[in-house]
């Protein structure tokens, strides 16, 4: 959920990481004390979740209040974000355990120069239509030479944006991309500011009522540009706390089975937290990929400890095009993305 090697993220994660120059380090001085915050049974006193107004699992497992339901002993702090950059700044300040952010700046924290000590135990959504560049009066993407496009820095839709104009034979020069939030870009739209965006749901459905689509995540994802929103947690959190975060999983999985099941409750879930109603709801799950545990564990996905999944040599592969196109010093080796992959996790989740 991608422009000028993100000075604004970059600053903002050197300040956080001040003590070395490494995300890593600030990260892990957070959970130096783990034990300070852990009950006598051995769970955590609090747990803190970035999340992101995507119509996903998340939000129901949110609303249900599943977690809290099912982790008495624990505080659940639940704080919204707009954007994975800002999830990786805070997983970089230690302010939360899990996030929610896009593949792309997840690909980004796995790397150097940040390094964050997170890892991957869960795909929220494979992005589809939820996710598309509109433009106000042009009708291809070749039409928006020389106009201001809005897409949130360092994120899946900013990815999505290169390599759209890559597509369609157009350099970053040639246009101007400016960084905004999704509600930020939804004002600016309004007030005529931006020729064109590419963003989420629900400020996409937003767009789109006077606008035009001119390609979406789902046809990018076709030619090899996959995305997807991932969880990341903190790998020292994972390791103090196992039991948690497998109880964490298998409320995602409950909620995606929730979809399946009973669309309508899962709608009205949603809908609840993104006020809206329950059918428009519905129909922004419908351009998502929600997977369920057992999928997650398959080749294509996240794969198992002994055999890791594609979705780290789609990270990799990420990482060869923001290196390409100057948002990376250079490209990990694809072991990073594998060691990324909580894999273990997500297999001790749901075994037995």
């Amino acid at each position: 959920m991608k422009l000028r090697l993100v000075p604004a993220l970059a600053l903002a994660l050197c300040l956080a990481a001040c003590s070395t120059g490494t995300g890593a380090s600030s990260a892990v001085n957070a959970d130096a004390n783990a034990d300070a915050n852990a009950n006598a049974d051995g769970s955590p006193k609090e747990l803190r979740i970035g999340y992101q107004l995507i119509p996903n699992g998340d939000l129901i497992v949110k609303d249900q209040r599943w977690l809290e339901n099912e982790l008495p002993g624990t505080k659940v702090t639940w704080i919204k974000f707009d954007s994975g950059g800002d999830v990786n700044t805070a997983m970089v300040a230690g302010s939360i355990e899990i996030g929610l952010a896009g593949s792309s700046p997840v690909t980004r924290g796995l790397s150097a120069p940040l390094n964050i000590p997170y890892q991957v135990p869960w795909i929220f959504d494979v992005i589809g239509e939820n996710e598309a560049l509109v433009a106000r009066e042009a009708t291809s993407v070749d039409g928006l030479k020389g106009k201001k496009i809005a897409t949130p820095f360092a994120s899946t839709a900013h990815y999505s944006l290169l390599a759209a104009l890559q597509r369609a034979g157009l350099a970053e020069s040639d246009v101007t991309v400016v960084d905004l939030e999704p509600p930020d870009i939804q004002a600016a739209w309004t007030r005529g500011d931006i020729d064109a965006a590419y963003v989420w749901t629900p400020v996409l459905g937003e767009l789109r009522k006077t606008g035009k689509t001119l390609v979406t995540s789902k046809e990018l994802a076709a030619e090899g540009k996959l995305t997807a929103d991932l969880a990341v947690v903190r790998t020292p959190f994972a390791t103090s706390y196992p039991e948690t975060l497998r109880t964490w999983l298998r409320q995602q999985d409950r909620a995606v089975k929730l979809v399946r099941s009973d669309k309508q409750a899962a709608a009205a879930a949603v809908g609840r937290q993104l006020n809206l109603a329950p059918d428009e709801a519905a129909a922004q799950l419908d351009e998502l990929i929600l997977l369920d545990g057992k999928e997650q564990a398959g080749p294509d996905y996240l794969g198992t400890p002994d055999a890791p999944g594609k979705l780290a040599e789609n990270l990799r592969d990420a990482a060869a095009f923001l290196k390409a196109q100057n948002k990376l010093p250079s490209v990990p080796e694809l072991t990073v993305f594998q060691k990324g992959l909580a894999t273990k996790d997500l297999r001790d989740a749901f075994s037995g």
